[in-house]
């Protein structure tokens, strides 16, 4: 079926100008993906092949796009989230070439659309960003499987998606987990993560943390950041969490664990960073000191029970620019930030570029590998070959000035040896 192509649809084309600034900025702190760039340029490994990305249209994003059509794709962007646009980088992507479907704040039908705009281009690879392109994919849009070579997913949310995709024998093409990456969820989620969420909290509430007791639900890679940079900043600790080895491992690192209807009685700031739906509820609402915090650093706006909270409420205002304050029967105020929507995003702009350089690596790296390869690999979720991943880390390093020890052959032969022992 011949591809359909959609002209670009983002709020104002004019602010191309200031979106340049941005990325620009931003790109600085991508000295490896530059390096990329400038490879593909001459290269041209995508030269003839449609890539759709479905990713926050970020200045990180956008130098990811750039990247890949340096390499001579066309690239297809639309947004993985309605609150997560600049519309100043989508209008500069999409004056640099990239057909971008993307405008801050988009209803939910809109958000549809762009989707579908995407996936009308016929893509032949994919980069997800919780699996919303790819659940199309296998439902409403299979028309447009038949072209797809493989994909990516960026998100734990997104693996999960997919690998119930996988489970039930029904994934069309062979996916790569670019977050199961060390490169990735070590730095991105953990560092990336942390910071920008109590970012965003400092932006909408002009809080003071330090004191304060913060809930973390959630004790992953993105739980273990936010509770990091929370203490860091002088916060009480509490971790809530289901998986008994990371429950054990936040305990271990000096947290309070314990399950959330006890939390929630104790916590000034909620933060949710789990994958899963309704963490926090009309119990949990029900038990909240006045005042309370609640947002959401995972992925999708299902983690905080959010029509829930909107029943339990007598009154609801706006006292600053995203923060909905919910008043209950008893006249307890429940702040909800940026509508239960991924905050550090929605508040703030997401994670560090110096992150992001490693993360957006993965991918291009990731779409080369599978342009070459894919037509080996199964139709499952698979991880970056490691010497992607270690080559990543390795130009990080190097762009940071840090030099590091190798192995002598003596010792390289001890770590692969069997029979070298104290025997």
């Amino acid at each position: 079926m011949t591809p359909t192509l959609h002209a670009s649809e983002v709020a104002d084309i004019g602010l191309a100008g200031h979106g340049e600034g941005l990325c620009d900025w931003s790109a600085q702190s991508m000295p490896i993906l530059a390096r990329i760039r400038e490879r593909y340029a001459v290269e041209k490994p995508f030269q003839g092949k449609r890539i759709a990305i479905a990713v926050h249209i970020t200045t990180e994003t956008a130098n990811l796009a750039l990247t890949l059509r340096a390499g001579g794709a066309e690239v297809f962007l639309c947004a993985s989230n309605v609150r997560t646009t600049n519309d100043a980088v989508a209008a500069y992507a999409a004056r640099q070439g990239v057909y971008v479907y993307g405008i801050q704040g988009e209803d939910r039908e809109t958000y549809s659309t762009h989707c579908h705009h995407v996936l009308d281009a016929r893509p032949h690879l994919v980069i997800d960003d919780g699996a919303d392109l790819t659940g199309l994919l296998h439902g409403a849009r299979s028309d447009a499987a038949s072209d797809v070579i493989a994909g990516l997913e960026e998100t734990t949310a997104g693996i999960q998606r997919i690998r119930s995709l996988e489970a039930d024998g029904l994934l069309r093409y062979p996916v790569v987990a670019v977050n199961e990456a060390r490169t990735k969820h070590l730095f991105d989620n953990r560092y990336g993560t942390g910071q920008s969420t109590m970012d965003a909290i400092l932006r909408l509430t002009n809080t003071l943390v330090a004191g304060s007791r913060v809930v973390v639900a959630g004790y992953g890679m993105c739980g273990k950041g936010v509770a990091a940079r929370a203490r860091g900043m002088g916060a009480d600790v509490l971790v809530t969490e289901v998986d008994h080895v990371r429950a054990l491992e936040a305990v271990m690192d000096g947290y309070r664990v314990m399950e959330m209807d006890r939390a929630a009685e104790l916590g000034d700031i909620f933060i949710t960073v789990t994958s899963n739906k309704n963490v926090l509820g009309a119990e949990h609402f029900a038990r909240m000191p006045d005042g309370a915090l609640v947002c959401n650093s995972g992925h999708f706006d299902v983690e905080i029970d959010v029509p829930a909270l909107r029943a339990a409420a007598l009154k609801h205002t706006q006292p600053r620019p995203g923060i909905d304050q919910y008043t209950l029967a008893d006249g307890r105020r429940i702040n909800l930030l940026s509508a239960g929507e991924v905050v550090n995003l929605a508040a703030a702009e997401g994670n560090p570029a110096t992150l992001m350089d490693m993360s957006f690596t993965n991918q291009v790296l990731g779409c080369e590998y599978l342009l070459k390869n894919a037509a080996d690999l199964d139709r499952r979720v698979h991880t970056l070959p490691a010497d992607i991943d270690n080559e990543v880390a390795h130009l990080k390093l190097q762009t940071l000035g840090v030099d590091i020890d190798t192995l002598s052959e003596e010792q390289f032969a001890y770590l692969h040896s069997w029979d070298q022992g104290s025997a």
